[in-house]
């Protein structure tokens, strides 16, 4: 079965943007919980401009189901994750004025960095997602690392799915069935959305997890935060 874990950046973007606590960060990821969803995940950023550190720590006390903490591994986030031991952490290389994430790790070139982090981060129990743009030896790559699930970045799948759905998914197929073959986990993540989301399933239908934020949060302010989360589990059930 796939899991959705929901990205709750955005709901602190919209906070932040007036200070005070409004939207509560914390309340809506217990509702989104409550309305379905498997997991929560973050990305906080050095400059706090959405979820910031003590939301981090406030979550890990409140979170139920799965927290998957991802960002780049600074000497700070690293710190972070080590003392609030989420159930998953997802390396992200994206560098500290990045708007969003946009580039998977090459798993060849930092093997040596990378399963640093994952030692470290085993060393607590805590389950290891590098990010990869969907090449089959990135994810080769990312088990030797030490790793046990990469994540697929898919905006490049996004992107193309309107105009052919079949080329869209075809190197996300290659490096999925290649993650399968090492043994790996399968998460994807960036730009899925109530529109693409159920051919990818239904394609890769051993997906482990979807991190789904922004599109989420966008279609939660039409049809409301309980029908949206709804609506994305129903695209993740295999008929």
């Amino acid at each position: 079965m796939t899991r959705l874990s929901v990205n709750i950046n955005k709901i602190a973007t919209i906070r932040n943007a007036r200070g005070g606590n409004m939207p509560d960060v914390l309340k809506a990821a217990v509702d989104i919980e409550g309305f379905g969803a498997h997991g929560i995940t973050v990305h906080p950023r050095p400059d706090a401009r959405h979820i910031r550190y003590d939301d981090v720590r406030g979550l890990r006390k409140l979170v139920k189901t799965e927290l998957n903490i991802e960002g780049n591994p600074i000497d700070s986030f690293v710190d972070l994750v080590m003392e609030v031991v989420p159930d998953q952490v997802t390396l992200v290389p994206d560098g500290p004025d990045a708007l969003t994430s946009n580039a998977g790790w090459d798993t060849i070139r930092h093997k040596e960095f990378l399963t640093e982090m994952c030692r470290t981060f085993h060393s607590k129990g805590i389950r290891v997602s590098i990010f990869i743009d969907p090449v089959p030896e990135m994810a080769a790559g990312a088990k030797e690392c030490g790793a046990d699930r990469v994540e697929l970045y898919t905006a490049g799948y996004a992107e193309l799915y309107p105009e052919d759905r079949e080329k869209a998914i075809a190197d996300y197929l290659r490096t999925a069935e290649e993650a399968r073959r090492c043994g790996l986990g399968l998460n994807a993540g960036h730009d899925l959305s109530l529109e693409n989301l159920e051919y990818f399933i239904q394609t890769i239908p051993w997906t482990d997890e979807v991190s789904i934020g922004h599109a989420l949060i966008c279609d939660a302010l039409y049809l409301g935060l309980e029908k949206t989360v709804k609506a994305y589990l129903s695209k993740i059930e295999i008929k």
